[in-house]
C-alpha cells in the first residue's frame, strides 16, 4: 500500500523553521538520512502513534534514520498546547527523543514549504495534495525519494518498516 516517487526535494533542507523550543534552525542536519516526517498531535486518536515512531527512532537512529515531528492544530483544533506543553506531553508520556519542530500549517494559504514540497508526492492511491489528517506520514530516502503513507498506517506497519530498512543509509 506505498508509492514512491523519486523527486528531488533539496529546499525541504533549506526551509528555515524553528525547534520546538524555539531555535531557528532547517533540516540541513538531516540531509542524507532517511527522515520520517510526521505532523502530530497530542488530542488525537492517533496519538499513541507517538510509540511506535519512538521505537522506530531508536531502533535504526544509529542507521541514519531520524523521525522528525512536526505539530499541527489544523485537524479539529487536536494540538493546542503551547510548545512547552507538547514537548513535556511528548517526553512524559511517549519518551519522544526524536527531534520535534513548532507548531506549523501542513494544509490550507499558511501551509510551511516544508509541507508543500511533501505533498507534492502522491500516496500509494495515486492522491497527492492536502494532508488528511494527523499522523500522516512521508519517508524521504537519502536521495530524496518520497514514499507517503496515510495517518492510518501504523509506524509498526510491516511496510513502512521495510521501505524504512530499504532507504537506511548505513
Amino acid at each position: 500500500m506505498t508509492s514512491a516517487a523519486s523527486v528531488t526535494l533539496m529546499s525541504i533542507f533549506d526551509a528555515p523553521i524553528r525547534t520546538l523550543s524555539g531555535e531557528e534552525t532547517t533540516l540541513a542536519e538531516h540531509e542524507g538520512k532517511a527522515l520520517l516526517i510526521v505532523n502530530v498531535a497530542s488530542k488525537c486518536g492517533l496519538t499513541p502513534q507517538y510509540a511506535g515512531l519512538e521505537e522506530l527512532q531508536k531502533r535504526y537512529e544509529d542507521r541514519g534514520f531520524v523521525v522528525l515531528g512536526f505539530p499541527c492544530n489544523q485537524f479539529l483544533g487536536q494540538e493546542p498546547g503551547s510548545a512547552e506543553e507538547i514537548q513535556t506531553f511528548c517526553s512524559t508520556t511517549y519518551g519522544v527523543t526524536f527531534p520535534m519542530y513548532e507548531k506549523i500549517d501542513v494544509n490550507g494559504e499558511s501551509q510551511h514549504p516544508i509541507y508543500a514540497e511533501l505533498t507534492a508526492v502522491a500516496d500509494a492511491d495515486g492522491n497527492a495534495g492536502d494532508v488528511a489528517w494527523n499522523f500522516e506520514k512521508f519517508l524521504v530516502s537519502p536521495i530524496g525519494q518520497i514514499t507517503r503513507y496515510r495517518p492510518q498506517v501504523e509506524p509498526e506497519d510491516p511496510g513502512l518498516v521495510a521501505a524504512i530498512e530499504a532507504t537506511l543509509p548505513i
